[in-house]
């Protein structure tokens, strides 16, 4: 059973439906976003970032988009969320975990605009923490390609720890990238409940 937490809402199903932080409403994505998704993770420097992306990212991949997240969602393997500023209700890009051969995965994307603001590491700390204390994660784990330092700084200022190295396919690159490794345990993560606003 999902237990409430203060920052956390359910939806009638029970599954996690909402994410706040001060600045960030963190909710599943909706087909209504399509347009703002397509323009922004449409943008190379953003996709060529991600492992499983296409460019150029079209209407239909961005349907057969959601179409993955419904079925994942259904079948409690990933938790995607879009995520939107609270002053303008502007939607900035994405944040979710998923599971895999027991194992949680942490992603996240902004559109160029947004970059710069922290707002990566404000959603994944929320992302986190729901991993940790809903889902029951023991260790979430994270990738950056070697030439997306910034993802690395974020994943670092939230504690993850480096692994190791290997090459990751990238769909917008059409090529396998240099993957640095990295991962958080549950204990970790639990000393930086002050940053996270838990109580």
């Amino acid at each position: 059973m999902v237990r409430h937490l203060p920052f956390l809402s359910l939806g009638k199903e029970g599954h996690a439906m909402r994410l706040q932080t001060d600045r960030l409403l963190l909710r599943p994505p909706e087909r209504a976003d399509w347009a703002t998704l397509i323009a922004m993770i449409g943008d190379y420097d953003v996709a060529k970032n991600l492992a499983n992306v296409a460019h150029p990212f079209t209407q239909t991949q961005a349907h057969e988009f959601y179409d993955r997240m419904e079925d994942g969602r259904a079948k409690g393997e990933v938790w995607p969320f879009a995520i939107f500023r609270k002053g303008d209700s502007a939607y900035i890009g994405g944040v979710g975990l998923r599971l895999s051969d027991g194992q949680f995965e942490l992603g996240y994307w902004l559109g160029r605009a947004h970059w710069g603001r922290g707002y990566a590491t404000e959603a994944a700390r929320r992302a986190l923490g729901f991993a940790f204390h809903d889902l029951k994660a023991q260790a979430v784990w994270a990738g950056w390609f070697h030439d997306n330092p910034r993802s690395g700084h974020v994943l670092e200022k939230l504690g993850f720890r480096f692994t190791h190295s290997e090459p990751r396919d990238c769909l917008a690159r059409g090529q396998a990238v240099n993957c640095h490794l990295t991962t958080l345990a549950r204990e970790d993560f639990g000393r930086q409940r002050k940053s996270l606003g838990a109580a």
